[in-house]
């Protein structure tokens, strides 16, 4: 396990070596997630491992925040408590993607290295609801159609000729 957590990683490198990171990051490192938060403090905790399961090459392990999302209807704040599990499938092309088992995500290499940041940012991304609210701030959409009152019943005037029957 690394005490020193590097910025930019070589996945494929990692998974030969099987190591593993253990730490956490800063919110404010996260600028993908920066405008669904009301409060960027805090930290990020990820532990994540590096490693062949069969021929594919993963990364599995789990990314833990509290975070304080902002309410899209009212624009306070929303307590949410992030615990994923991360199970990824290192690969360079769509078509690898596409023979990765359910169980893995894709997590597609454009380049030999890309950020541990990221990694993590991605996972909380995944985490996060697409439109934060309130339950009692009640479901985003159209208004809800008023309907007239319906008017009160009144005897049909014809009732008296069915008794002469």
């Amino acid at each position: 396990m690394a005490e020193h957590l590097p910025e930019f990683i070589d996945p494929l490198a990692l998974v030969e070596k099987r190591s593993e990171f253990k730490g956490s990051l800063p919110l404010s490192q996260m600028s993908r997630i920066q405008e669904l938060l009301f409060d960027r403090e805090g930290e990020v905790g990820f532990e994540l491992r590096f490693g062949k399961e069969g021929r594919i090459a993963a990364v599995t392990g789990s990314v833990r925040a509290e975070l304080q999302l902002q309410c899209q209807c009212c624009l306070g704040s929303i307590p949410w408590t992030v615990n994923s599990v991360v199970s990824l499938g290192v690969v360079r092309s769509i078509d690898e993607a596409d023979l990765l088992p359910e169980s893995y995500e894709p997590l597609l290499l454009d380049e030999d290295s890309l950020s541990l940041a990221d990694i993590v940012q991605e996972e909380l991304l995944l985490a996060i609801p697409t439109i934060p609210q309130h339950e009692r701030c009640g479901p985003v959409g159209p208004p809800a159609q008023e309907t007239a009152p319906e008017p009160p019943k009144r005897p049909n005037p014809f009732a008296v000729l069915a008794n002469l029957k």
